[in-house]
Protein backbone atom coordinates (compact mmCIF):
# COMPACT_ATOMS: atom_id res chain seq x y z
CA UNK A 1 0.00 0.00 0.00
CA UNK A 2 0.93 3.61 -0.37
CA UNK A 3 2.54 5.52 2.42
CA UNK A 4 -0.96 7.51 3.20
CA UNK A 5 -2.53 4.33 3.71
CA UNK A 6 -0.07 3.01 6.01
CA UNK A 7 0.03 6.35 8.04
CA UNK A 8 -4.00 5.86 8.89
CA UNK A 9 -2.34 2.63 10.74
CA UNK A 10 -1.28 5.05 13.89
CA UNK A 11 -5.04 6.44 13.72
CA UNK A 12 -7.48 4.30 15.36
CA UNK A 13 -10.50 6.70 14.23
CA UNK A 14 -9.48 5.96 10.98
CA UNK A 15 -12.04 4.22 8.43
CA UNK A 16 -11.88 3.35 5.15
CA UNK A 17 -14.27 1.08 3.49
CA UNK A 18 -15.55 -1.82 1.38
CA UNK A 19 -16.80 -3.05 -1.72
CA UNK A 20 -18.37 -6.61 -2.65
CA UNK A 21 -17.81 -6.73 -6.47
CA UNK A 22 -19.27 -8.96 -8.69
CA UNK A 23 -16.75 -10.21 -11.45
CA UNK A 24 -18.80 -11.95 -13.73
CA UNK A 25 -18.67 -15.42 -15.25
CA UNK A 26 -15.05 -14.69 -15.99
CA UNK A 27 -14.33 -12.33 -19.37
CA UNK A 28 -13.80 -9.19 -18.60
CA UNK A 29 -15.76 -7.19 -20.89
CA UNK A 30 -18.70 -8.45 -19.03
CA UNK A 31 -18.42 -6.21 -15.90
CA UNK A 32 -19.94 -3.27 -14.88
CA UNK A 33 -18.85 0.40 -15.71
CA UNK A 34 -19.37 1.13 -11.84
CA UNK A 35 -17.35 -2.00 -11.06
CA UNK A 36 -14.47 -1.08 -12.60
CA UNK A 37 -14.52 2.03 -10.96
CA UNK A 38 -14.50 0.71 -8.33
CA UNK A 39 -11.38 -1.30 -8.82
CA UNK A 40 -9.48 1.75 -10.13
CA UNK A 41 -10.03 2.99 -6.70
CA UNK A 42 -9.19 -0.09 -4.88
CA UNK A 43 -6.30 0.22 -2.40
CA UNK A 44 -6.53 -4.00 -1.42
CA UNK A 45 -8.36 -6.66 -3.44
CA UNK A 46 -9.28 -9.70 -1.61
CA UNK A 47 -10.24 -11.78 -4.49
CA UNK A 48 -10.79 -15.74 -4.87
CA UNK A 49 -8.85 -18.17 -7.19
CA UNK A 50 -10.91 -17.60 -10.34
CA UNK A 51 -11.04 -14.19 -11.43
CA UNK A 52 -9.49 -13.52 -14.75
CA UNK A 53 -5.91 -11.74 -14.05
CA UNK A 54 -7.45 -8.81 -16.86
CA UNK A 55 -9.48 -8.55 -14.51
CA UNK A 56 -7.01 -8.18 -11.69
CA UNK A 57 -5.12 -5.66 -13.86
CA UNK A 58 -8.26 -3.00 -13.30
CA UNK A 59 -6.55 -2.45 -10.20
CA UNK A 60 -4.08 0.07 -9.95
CA UNK A 61 -0.56 -1.18 -9.73
CA UNK A 62 0.15 -0.31 -6.19
CA UNK A 63 -3.21 -2.07 -4.86
CA UNK A 64 -2.48 -4.86 -2.55
CA UNK A 65 -3.49 -8.71 -4.12
CA UNK A 66 -4.56 -10.69 -1.69
CA UNK A 67 -5.75 -14.37 -2.96
CA UNK A 68 -8.66 -16.49 -1.06
CA UNK A 69 -9.16 -18.88 -3.65
CA UNK A 70 -10.98 -22.11 -2.30
CA UNK A 71 -11.14 -25.60 -4.02
CA UNK A 72 -13.11 -28.51 -3.34
CA UNK A 73 -12.39 -29.86 0.12
CA UNK A 74 -9.57 -27.59 0.41
CA UNK A 75 -10.26 -23.32 1.62
CA UNK A 76 -7.24 -22.03 1.96
CA UNK A 77 -8.98 -19.92 4.28
CA UNK A 78 -11.83 -20.36 6.66
CA UNK A 79 -14.28 -17.87 5.68
CA UNK A 80 -14.51 -16.45 9.44
CA UNK A 81 -10.73 -15.34 8.67
CA UNK A 82 -11.62 -13.86 5.29
CA UNK A 83 -14.09 -11.69 7.13
CA UNK A 84 -11.23 -10.81 9.66
CA UNK A 85 -8.61 -10.01 7.05
CA UNK A 86 -11.21 -7.62 5.50
CA UNK A 87 -12.08 -6.05 8.22
CA UNK A 88 -8.57 -5.22 9.23
CA UNK A 89 -8.06 -3.93 6.47
CA UNK A 90 -10.65 -1.60 6.41
CA UNK A 91 -9.50 -0.60 9.65
CA UNK A 92 -6.38 0.65 8.64
CA UNK A 93 -7.87 2.92 6.38
CA UNK A 94 -8.00 1.29 2.73
CA UNK A 95 -10.39 1.17 0.17
CA UNK A 96 -10.84 -2.97 0.07
CA UNK A 97 -12.74 -4.26 -3.07
CA UNK A 98 -13.94 -7.89 -2.00
CA UNK A 99 -13.97 -9.72 -5.84
CA UNK A 100 -16.03 -12.43 -6.50
CA UNK A 101 -16.72 -14.51 -9.40
CA UNK A 102 -19.93 -13.71 -10.51
CA UNK A 103 -22.74 -12.19 -8.50
CA UNK A 104 -21.47 -11.77 -4.20
CA UNK A 105 -25.13 -12.71 -3.47
CA UNK A 106 -25.70 -15.89 -5.58
CA UNK A 107 -23.60 -18.62 -4.10
CA UNK A 108 -20.61 -16.21 -3.06
CA UNK A 109 -20.98 -15.75 0.47
CA UNK A 110 -21.37 -12.37 -0.10
CA UNK A 111 -23.97 -12.35 2.84
CA UNK A 112 -21.88 -13.52 5.40
CA UNK A 113 -18.97 -10.60 4.48
CA UNK A 114 -21.60 -8.08 4.31
CA UNK A 115 -22.84 -8.93 8.14
CA UNK A 116 -19.10 -9.04 9.34
CA UNK A 117 -18.35 -5.86 8.02
CA UNK A 118 -21.71 -4.01 9.45
CA UNK A 119 -21.08 -5.80 12.29
CA UNK A 120 -17.78 -4.44 12.97
CA UNK A 121 -19.04 -0.79 12.35
CA UNK A 122 -17.54 0.05 9.11
CA UNK A 123 -19.27 0.96 5.62
CA UNK A 124 -19.85 -1.26 2.73
CA UNK A 125 -21.48 -1.39 -0.55
CA UNK A 126 -22.01 -4.23 -2.88
CA UNK A 127 -21.82 -3.90 -6.88
CA UNK A 128 -23.23 -6.70 -8.75
CA UNK A 129 -22.25 -9.06 -11.00
CA UNK A 130 -23.29 -11.42 -14.13
CA UNK A 131 -24.05 -14.39 -12.49
CA UNK A 132 -22.45 -17.79 -13.88
CA UNK A 133 -25.66 -19.23 -14.98
CA UNK A 134 -26.67 -15.90 -16.74
CA UNK A 135 -23.33 -15.38 -18.66
CA UNK A 136 -22.65 -18.88 -18.79
CA UNK A 137 -26.37 -19.66 -20.64
CA UNK A 138 -26.12 -16.57 -22.86
CA UNK A 139 -23.11 -17.35 -24.61
CA UNK A 140 -24.24 -21.00 -25.30
CA UNK A 141 -27.86 -18.96 -26.49
CA UNK A 142 -29.61 -21.00 -23.86
CA UNK A 143 -32.65 -18.84 -22.62
CA UNK A 144 -33.24 -19.99 -19.12
CA UNK A 145 -37.02 -19.05 -19.33
CA UNK A 146 -38.95 -19.21 -22.69
CA UNK A 147 -42.90 -18.29 -23.25
CA UNK A 148 -43.04 -21.80 -24.83
CA UNK A 149 -40.98 -23.80 -22.81
CA UNK A 150 -40.48 -22.42 -18.90
CA UNK A 151 -42.06 -19.69 -16.92
CA UNK A 152 -39.94 -20.50 -13.76
CA UNK A 153 -35.92 -20.61 -13.24
CA UNK A 154 -34.07 -22.25 -9.90
CA UNK A 155 -30.64 -22.02 -9.08
CA UNK A 156 -29.25 -25.01 -6.53
CA UNK A 157 -25.68 -25.84 -5.30
CA UNK A 158 -24.54 -29.21 -5.92
CA UNK A 159 -22.64 -29.31 -2.89
CA UNK A 160 -23.85 -26.98 -0.26
CA UNK A 161 -24.56 -29.64 3.02
CA UNK A 162 -24.72 -32.73 0.38
CA UNK A 163 -27.38 -33.46 -1.74
CA UNK A 164 -29.30 -35.59 1.05
CA UNK A 165 -30.11 -32.10 2.80
CA UNK A 166 -31.71 -30.61 -0.32
CA UNK A 167 -35.20 -30.81 -1.45
CA UNK A 168 -35.10 -30.12 -5.15
CA UNK A 169 -39.04 -31.57 -5.63
CA UNK A 170 -40.39 -29.69 -8.39
CA UNK A 171 -37.55 -27.80 -9.28
CA UNK A 172 -36.98 -29.54 -12.79
CA UNK A 173 -39.69 -30.72 -15.05
CA UNK A 174 -41.71 -29.64 -17.93
CA UNK A 175 -42.09 -25.81 -17.71
CA UNK A 176 -39.58 -25.32 -15.62
CA UNK A 177 -35.56 -24.89 -15.78
CA UNK A 178 -33.29 -26.06 -12.97
CA UNK A 179 -29.71 -24.37 -13.12
CA UNK A 180 -27.27 -26.41 -10.93
CA UNK A 181 -23.96 -24.72 -9.21
CA UNK A 182 -20.94 -26.92 -8.24
CA UNK A 183 -22.68 -29.83 -9.71
CA UNK A 184 -19.57 -31.50 -11.91
CA UNK A 185 -18.07 -33.68 -8.81
CA UNK A 186 -21.81 -34.95 -7.86
CA UNK A 187 -23.47 -35.25 -11.48
CA UNK A 188 -24.17 -38.62 -11.21
CA UNK A 189 -25.80 -38.57 -8.01
CA UNK A 190 -27.87 -35.09 -9.16
CA UNK A 191 -29.37 -37.22 -12.17
CA UNK A 192 -29.96 -39.86 -9.75
CA UNK A 193 -31.62 -37.61 -7.19
CA UNK A 194 -33.75 -35.86 -10.18
CA UNK A 195 -34.56 -39.08 -11.55
CA UNK A 196 -36.20 -40.39 -8.01
CA UNK A 197 -37.74 -37.27 -7.59
CA UNK A 198 -39.82 -37.46 -11.00
CA UNK A 199 -38.03 -36.46 -13.52
CA UNK A 200 -37.93 -37.89 -17.00
CA UNK A 201 -34.55 -39.79 -17.68
CA UNK A 202 -34.95 -37.66 -21.09
CA UNK A 203 -34.98 -34.39 -19.98
CA UNK A 204 -32.13 -32.29 -22.06
CA UNK A 205 -29.12 -31.28 -19.94
CA UNK A 206 -26.06 -29.09 -20.60
CA UNK A 207 -23.60 -28.37 -19.37
CA UNK A 208 -22.00 -25.34 -19.66
CA UNK A 209 -18.06 -25.15 -18.90
CA UNK A 210 -15.79 -22.47 -18.28
CA UNK A 211 -18.42 -20.55 -19.54
CA UNK A 212 -17.18 -16.83 -21.70
CA UNK A 213 -13.59 -17.66 -20.75
CA UNK A 214 -11.05 -19.33 -23.48
CA UNK A 215 -11.61 -23.11 -24.29
CA UNK A 216 -15.61 -22.90 -23.31
CA UNK A 217 -17.70 -25.76 -23.83
CA UNK A 218 -21.22 -26.36 -24.19
CA UNK A 219 -22.07 -30.33 -23.67
CA UNK A 220 -25.59 -31.69 -24.03
CA UNK A 221 -27.71 -34.80 -22.98
CA UNK A 222 -29.88 -36.73 -21.13
CA UNK A 223 -30.33 -36.47 -17.74
CA UNK A 224 -29.82 -40.35 -17.40
CA UNK A 225 -26.39 -40.09 -19.33
CA UNK A 226 -25.59 -36.82 -17.00
CA UNK A 227 -22.46 -38.73 -15.06
CA UNK A 228 -21.66 -40.71 -17.70
CA UNK A 229 -20.60 -37.95 -20.33
CA UNK A 230 -19.47 -35.42 -17.32
CA UNK A 231 -16.92 -38.44 -17.27
CA UNK A 232 -16.74 -39.27 -20.41
CA UNK A 233 -15.68 -35.30 -21.48
CA UNK A 234 -13.47 -35.01 -18.63
CA UNK A 235 -15.65 -31.84 -17.83
CA UNK A 236 -13.77 -29.65 -15.37
CA UNK A 237 -15.42 -26.67 -12.81
CA UNK A 238 -16.23 -24.21 -13.51
CA UNK A 239 -18.83 -25.45 -14.57
CA UNK A 240 -22.81 -25.29 -14.37
CA UNK A 241 -25.91 -27.72 -15.32
CA UNK A 242 -28.79 -27.06 -16.49
CA UNK A 243 -32.32 -29.23 -16.66
CA UNK A 244 -34.87 -29.16 -18.84
CA UNK A 245 -36.38 -28.23 -22.13
CA UNK A 246 -34.85 -25.01 -23.15
CA UNK A 247 -31.41 -26.63 -23.49
CA UNK A 248 -32.95 -27.67 -26.98
CA UNK A 249 -32.76 -24.16 -28.02
CA UNK A 250 -29.28 -24.07 -27.61
CA UNK A 251 -26.15 -23.95 -29.12
CA UNK A 252 -24.54 -26.75 -27.38
CA UNK A 253 -23.43 -29.27 -29.03
CA UNK A 254 -25.07 -32.60 -28.70
CA UNK A 255 -22.91 -36.15 -27.35
CA UNK A 256 -24.36 -38.01 -29.77
CA UNK A 257 -22.95 -41.63 -27.85
CA UNK A 258 -24.95 -40.75 -25.18
CA UNK A 259 -28.31 -39.87 -26.40
CA UNK A 260 -28.24 -43.12 -28.64
CA UNK A 261 -27.31 -44.97 -25.09
CA UNK A 262 -29.88 -43.84 -23.32
CA UNK A 263 -31.95 -44.31 -26.20
CA UNK A 264 -31.63 -47.44 -26.19
CA UNK A 265 -31.82 -48.08 -22.40
CA UNK A 266 -35.39 -46.43 -22.62
CA UNK A 267 -36.76 -48.89 -25.87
Amino acid sequence: MCDGIMATLLDPDARGRVILVGAGPGDPGLLTVRAVEALRSADVVVHDGLIDPRVLDLAPPEAHRISVAKRRARHTLPQEAINALIVAHVKAGSVVVRLKGGDPFIFGRGGEEVEAVRAAGLAVEVIPGVSAALGCAAEAMLPLTHRDHSSAVTFVAGQCKGLTDQDWSGLAGQGRTLVIYMGVATAEAIADKLIADGVAPDMPVAVLEKGTLPGHRALRTLLADLGAMVSREQVASPAIIVVGEVVELSDAEDRLAGYAKVAETMA
